[in-house]
């Protein structure tokens, strides 16, 4: 365990996991316009869904102080694998911790996020995440 959670993984090792481990699950933490204009990873290929649950609200970007009980609602277990993604992965990490300690049993941080760190031209999406992993997304 790392600082209060499982631990960081690259979106190929999600991906890995969401493959290997049939209760695992994914959740984008990010807020509905990222969701909308940016995109989201696409685990239908592995017969699963990808759980969007807000953990700031946009635009005041506050807490979320229904988080866990969205996720309860959209099926999530505390016995299952959960990965965590945002953009970049500060927000997951946040998201990984405060589930551990509610009692979630096995909560990893997506570390690239979904687009990753700045590159040196201030542009997201060319350094790391999810989709500079080449992995399946979908913008609706």
């Amino acid at each position: 365990m790392s600082e209060g959670y499982a631990g960081d993984v690259s979106a190929t090792e999600a991906w890995e996991i969401l493959e290997k481990d049939p209760e695992a699950v994914l959740i984008d933490v990010r807020s509905s316009p990222e969701w909308r204009y940016v995109g989201v990873p696409d685990v239908s290929q592995l017969d699963k869904r990808t759980v969007c649950v807000c953990w700031q609200s946009y635009p005041e970007m506050r807490l979320n102080g229904g988080f866990e009980q969205e996720l309860a609602a959209a099926g999530v277990q505390p016995e299952q694998t959960l990965l965590l993604i945002c953009r970049s992965g500060a927000r997951s990490r946040d998201a990984a911790i405060r589930l551990t300690a509610q009692g979630y049993r096995c909560c990893y941080n997506v570390a690239g996020g979904f687009e990753g760190p700045h590159d040196a031209a201030r542009h997201r999406g060319t350094r790391d995440g999810w989709k500079v992993a080449g992995l399946p997304w979908r913008q609706d």
